[in-house]
C-alpha cells in the first residue's frame, strides 16, 4: 500500500502533467496576464529542478522537464519579463538560477548581464528579499554584494518573528502570524536550506524557536484549511530537521491535503475559501489549483525522499 505522501505526490504530479498546455506561456490554453504566465513556467521550473536533484527523479515529471528545456532555449521567455517590469529582475535572476542542464546558456547570460547592479545589492531591501536574491544569484552564479546569511539569520523571518499570543485581537482567526508573515517564513526557510538540500544554518534557541513557530502555524492552517500554507509548512518542517510525519501537526497537515485533493489529484485552490468554483472553466480552475498542486507535489517528493548527506 502506497503512503500518504507517495499518494499526495502521484496524484499531483498526475494532474500537472495533464496540464502542461497551462504552464506554457506562449500556448492558446496560457494564463491570461505576462506576470501570470511568466510565473506558471517559473514555477514549474523550480519543481522540475528540485525533483532532478533526488536519487529518483520521478518519470511523471519527464514531459515538464522538456517544456522546461524548450522554453529556456526560447528568446520570447526573457522577453516576457519586460513585460513585467516591477518583477522583471527578480524573474530573470530565477530565470538564470533555474537553468536546465547542458542547453546554450547565451540567453541566459544576455539576461543576467541585463540585471541592475543595484537589484543585487543590500541596499533598501528587507532581510527576507536580500536572503532571497542571495539564494538564486548564489545558484546562478552571478556577483552581488548581499551580506552572508549568517549575518541576515538573526533579523529573518523564521528567527525574527513572534507568534500573536492568544486573545491578540490585532491577529485574524487567532492565526500566529499574518498569510504574508507565514509566508516569509515558509519561503525564507526553503532559501536557506535550498529546498531541502541543505541545513539552514539556525541551532540553539534560533532553532527551537522556528521549530516551534513552525509547528503553530502547521496546527493553524490544518484547522483552517489553508492548503497551500499547510503544505509549504510542512516542507519547512523538514528543511528544519524535523520528519515532519512523526510529528501531530506534520501528520495533520499530510491527511488535511489528503481530503482536499480530487480524484483527478488537483488541489482546488490556496484554501478552502479560496478554492475555485465548482462552475469555472479549466483556465479559471487552473489559476486557482496550479501552485498548490505544484507546492504539494514539491513537498511530498522531498520529505518522501532520503535526506542529503
Amino acid at each position: 500500500m502506497s503512503s500518504p505522501l507517495e499518494r499526495l505526490s502521484a496524484g499531483a504530479l498526475g494532474w500537472l502533467g495533464g496540464n502542461l498546455d497551462h504552464f506554457d506561456p506562449f500556448s492558446a490554453s496560457a494564463r491570461p496576464t505576462p506576470l501570470a504566465r511568466a510565473k506558471a513556467a517559473l514555477e514549474l521550473a523550480l519543481l522540475c529542478h528540485c525533483a532532478g536533484r533526488l536519487a529518483e527523479p520521478p518519470e511523471a515529471l519527464d514531459e515538464a522537464g522538456a517544456l522546461v528545456r524548450k522554453l529556456w532555449q526560447d528568446p520570447d521567455l526573457p522577453r516576457l519579463f519586460a513585460d513585467v517590469p516591477n518583477y522583471a529582475s527578480t524573474y530573470g535572476l530565477i530565470y538564470a538560477a533555474l537553468v536546465p542542464d547542458a542547453i546554450d546558456a547565451a540567453l541566459v547570460r544576455a539576461t543576467l548581464a541585463g540585471l541592475d547592479p543595484e537589484f543585487l545589492s543590500p541596499r533598501g531591501k528587507s532581510p527576507y528579499q536580500r536572503v532571497e536574491i542571495r539564494h538564486y544569484a548564489d545558484k546562478a552564479g552571478v556577483r552581488h554584494t548581499i551580506e552572508p546569511y549568517a549575518e541576515i539569520l538573526p533579523h529573518s523571518p523564521l528567527v525574527a518573528f513572534r507568534a500573536a499570543e492568544p486573545g491578540d485581537t490585532t491577529s485574524q482567526d487567532g492565526a500566529p502570524l499574518s498569510v504574508p508573515r507565514a509566508y516569509a517564513v515558509t519561503h525564507t526557510a526553503f532559501y536557506l536550506g535550498d529546498f531541502g538540500r541543505t541545513a539552514p544554518g539556525l541551532g540553539g534557541d534560533a532553532l527551537a524557536h522556528a521549530r516551534d513557530l513552525v509547528d503553530r502555524l502547521v496546527r493553524h492552517c490544518v484547522e483552517h484549511d489553508q492548503w497551500d500554507l499547510a503544505a509549504e509548512l510542512v516542507l519547512t518542517q523538514f528543511i528544519l530537521g524535523i520528519e515532519p510525519l512523526d510529528t501531530p501537526s506534520g501528520a495533520a497537515a499530510v491527511r488535511c491535503l489528503l481530503r482536499a485533493q480530487r480524484p483527478d489529484g488537483a488541489i482546488p485552490g490556496r484554501s478552502a475559501a479560496l478554492g475555485a468554483h465548482p462552475s469555472a472553466s479549466a483556465g479559471e480552475f487552473f489559476g486557482k489549483a496550479y501552485h498548490t498542486t505544484l507546492v504539494t507535489a514539491l513537498m511530498a517528493l522531498i520529505v518522501s525522499s532520503p535526506r542529503p548527506s
